[in-house]
């Protein structure tokens, strides 16, 4: 009988230990930008878009994925009210936009991807968030590292619409 319950134990912590990783997992769904461009033609109510411009050598990009887009509060306010794309400013497949094709350029040691720098205004910076309206319309890129509170704040005054109402200096606080 003891053997059963230990078994029975070890079952019961590993489904526990399972349903903590999928939850955290779970909390950031980012999308291709095919796939957030199709959802924001098709949705009834379609969300805002929030890019992610990244690079693979960029230890502030990883930072932020690490301490404030796995950020609960964050993860449930951006997965309600925004399509998240993780755009690598690296890439090489073509991105196909208004009509545009966007590649990647061959320079320097790296090189860069057209719409990457479209979306930063070639201002090249990593990492960059980039808010784009329903209708794909730039409301604008956000560049460096942002913590958490500075971060939802800056999704709030988008996402919530309150850029509609205030300029950032007056929503933030800062005066004028």
């Amino acid at each position: 009988m003891r053997a059963v319950f230990t078994y029975m134990t070890k079952i019961s912590l590993l489904l526990f230990l399972l349903v903590g990783f999928q939850t955290q997992a779970q909390n950031v769904e980012w999308l291709s930008w095919n796939e957030a461009v199709e959802l924001s033609q098709t949705d009834a109510k379609p969300k805002k878009m929030f890019i992610d411009v990244y690079t693979d050598w960029c230890g502030w990009c990883k930072k932020m994925d690490k301490d404030t887009f796995q950020n609960e509060e964050v993860a449930a306010y951006m997965r309600n009210n925004f399509y998240m794309v993780k755009l690598d400013a690296e890439g090489k497949d073509p991105i196909d936009f208004q009509g545009k094709t966007f590649n990647f350029v061959a320079s320097g040691r790296r090189g860069y991807h057209e719409f990457a720098a479209a979306l930063l205004q070639g201002k090249m910076s990593y990492p960059t968030v980039v808010f784009l309206d329903e209708k794909l319309n730039m409301l604008s890129p956000v560049p460096g590292y942002q913590k958490v509170k500075p971060f939802l704040q800056i999704a709030r005054y988008f996402g919530d619409n309150i850029y509609k109402d205030k300029d950032w200096n007056t929503y933030a606080g800062l005066g004028k």
